[in-house]
């Protein structure tokens, strides 16, 4: 094959037979040389991994991972190679064998990629798809979803939460399926349904008519209870198939003017204060956050969501403090008065936890707060009782811990003193300068020498003698 027909611009790559047309246009074809393995293929976010040789249409080899016995790793969907690359792997199951081939409008284009790839190139791919690594869909990036598709959405756009979805569900666990049905709920609202976390925020990012595997960490399954019914450990990862039939889209809120946003947030903050009355916190949870979602973009001067905001806040606060998160409880609170420096409630509350935290002054300050807006207010009273009576109980124990303290002090001080007078020798009862026959029976030293006229009491008979 001539250089000037390896470099020219092919319109129209004409398909030869067992080739697939994946852009459309007859510019990026696939002939599978060798079937894949199972049903599933890579989706955009996965990790792949895949030999390849990349060649010229007169044959010439510009690159090769084969060549160098090493796997080409990247990225599906984000950019990273040719587009003509991603439409190709991403048509491939595992183990699949391909010739791709690629008009230059998919791969370097008019200006090419010197020196190794001339302008205007059409290129042909050797694909072998070694494998991939799930696309992580969890909020954390910490694998603890991991999506796996088998069947690619035809549609654009994804459910959100507010989404009233139907979709089939089947869960298993060490390849025991315990839990297969068709199901239709709004999204967010999934623990009504027995749908684990998991499944819905991967929904999320699904499109209608997907069908993918999941696999969940027991952070987004059953967590660290497991589920006796289902015969799921504690700590268990398991399996999910999860196909996406429909859903009706909800208006994001920059689609809704004030009346509608004021409206949603009402209507998620009534739907949250069901879910907290029946002790359904984290359902609760969610309607609130949402319902602060539709508020954000509104003044403290605007009084319809001023007093939303009020409402939702409280009512925040109060699901933290059933659940014993106080720090969540204080920023609530703080936020409520934030609006309404008078509200009663709010003030108890921040009270109530400060006291529990013995912020003691904190606490009262708070109570004494209540007390100016309700004079009367008997709990407001008793609280504040209850944070002296501490106050004093704390300085009764500093107290008594101090003494305790000097006195264990003075007592390891006075051991100090005696074990250092233990090691001092004994003056009074000791043999210095005496010495016996025994002793004296070997030559002068230098200082008897030196001294003859020095005495020494001889340890036999008592007597002074000369040395």
């Amino acid at each position: 094959m001539s250089e000037e027909k390896s470099i020219q611009d092919v319109e129209k790559i004409e398909l030869k037979e067992g080739e697939i047309d994946l852009s459309g246009d007859g510019k990026v074809t696939k002939l599978i040389t060798k079937e894949g393995e199972g049903n599933e293929q890579p989706q955009d976010g996965c990790r792949v991994s895949l030999h390849y040789t990349g060649k010229l249409l007169d044959g010439t080899v510009f690159d090769s991972s084969v060549e160098r016995n090493e796997p080409f790793e990247f990225d599906l969907g984000k950019g990273s190679v040719i587009k003509a690359f991603d439409m190709g792997v991403a048509s491939m199951k595992k183990h699949e064998k391909c010739v791709l081939t690629c008009g230059q409008e998919y791969a370097y284009g008019e200006a090419g990629s010197p020196p190794n790839i001339p302008p205007k190139a059409t290129l042909i791919f050797e694909l072998e798809l070694l494998g991939w690594k799930g696309e992580d869909l969890s909020p954390a990036k910490n694998e603890g979803i991991i999506r796996y598709s088998i069947v690619k959405g035809t549609k654009k756009g994804s459910p959100k939460e507010g989404s009233y979805v139907k979709i089939k569900i089947k869960g298993s666990y060490e390849g025991k399926v315990f839990d297969e049905r068709e199901i239709e709920f709004n999204l967010g609202e999934g623990l009504e349904a027995n749908v684990v976390d998991g499944v819905e925020i991967a929904l999320e990012k699904f499109k209608e008519g997907e069908k993918s595997r999941l696999i969940l960490s027991s952070q987004y399954a059953f967590g660290a209870e497991g589920h006796k019914e289902f015969g799921v450990p504690p700590n268990a990862t398991v399996e999910y198939e999860v196909e996406l039939i429909t859903f009706e889209k909800v208006k994001n809120s920059w689609e809704m003017d004030d009346a509608e946003k004021i409206e949603q947030a009402t209507l998620l903050k009534e739907q949250g204060n069901k879910y907290l009355k029946e002790s359904k916190l984290l359902l609760a949870l969610k309607k609130y956050n949402r319902a602060n979602n539709y508020l954000t973009g509104f003044g403290k001067d605007d009084e319809p969501s001023k007093l939303l905001k009020i409402a939702v806040h409280s009512n925040l606060a109060l699901l933290y403090q059933k659940q014993g998160n106080n720090d969540e409880v204080l920023s609530n609170c703080s936020k409520v008065l934030d609006l309404d420096p008078k509200n009663v409630k709010a003030l108890y509350r921040r009270g109530q936890v400060r006291l529990t935290a013995q912020d003691f002054d904190a606490a009262i300050s708070d109570f004494n707060k209540v007390l100016e807006v309700e004079p009367g207010n008997k709990a407001a009273q008793n609280q504040i009782v209850i944070a002296k009576h501490k106050i004093n109980e704390y300085k009764s124990k500093e107290k008594a811990l101090y003494s305790n303290m000097f006195q264990k002090f003075a007592a390891r001080d006075q051991k100090t003193e005696d074990d250092a007078r233990k090691g001092l020798p004994d003056v009074m009862n000791s043999k210095f300068g005496e010495w016996n026959a025994e002793e004296r029976e070997r030559e002068p030293t230098k200082f008897e020498q030196e001294n003859p006229d020095v005495l020494m009491l001889n340890g036999s008979s008592k007597e002074f003698q000369n040395m």
